[in-house]
């Protein structure tokens, strides 16, 4: 974790959970146009581009105050999530316990790569899909990317 993204996680992410709002992930990276500092925010209800500009308003202030990246110059961006976002963390697993994932694996187990399920449990070490009423268990070790399957 950078060290922006550190500081920032420690005092701003509070004010925006404050609002009613969850910080899914905070991005500090360098894009085409400079460094970005993006805050992927997400809430029971969906997030809106309404929620995107209430939460970029509401730090924009303090951002500037707090000066995260010692008068460097950035780009600040606030996002939903997206539905293609990668899940990645504990709480991105928690939150999406019942639903159905495309999960990618870096080498194959029972001569397959990816697999789709629901996402049943999870620890440091396994994440448990039900597939077909049977539960698989694949260690994190050897996941590569899990995402929402998107049914077209």
């Amino acid at each position: 974790m950078s060290k922006v993204v550190e500081i920032v996680t420690e005092k701003i992410n509070p004010i925006i959970e404050n609002f009613g709002y969850e910080v899914v992930e905070v991005e500090y990276a360098k894009k085409v146009d400079g460094m970005n500092l993006c805050f992927y925010i997400d809430s029971p209800n969906g997030i809106t581009i309404d929620d995107c500009e209430k939460v970029h308003k509401l730090i924009d202030e303090p951002l500037d105050e707090l000066n995260p990246t010692g008068d460097s110059s950035y780009i600040l961006s606030v996002s939903s999530c997206g539905l293609d976002r990668p899940i990645k963390t504990d709480k991105d697993f928690k939150r999406n316990i019942g639903k159905v994932v495309d999960v990618k694996l870096y080498a194959p187990i029972n001569k397959k790569k990816s697999y789709t399920g629901k996402i049943v449990d999870f620890d440091d070490k396994t994440i448990s899909l039900e597939i077909n009423g049977e539960t698989i268990n694949l260690p994190r070790e050897k996941v590569g990317n899990v995402s929402l399957h998107l049914d077209f």
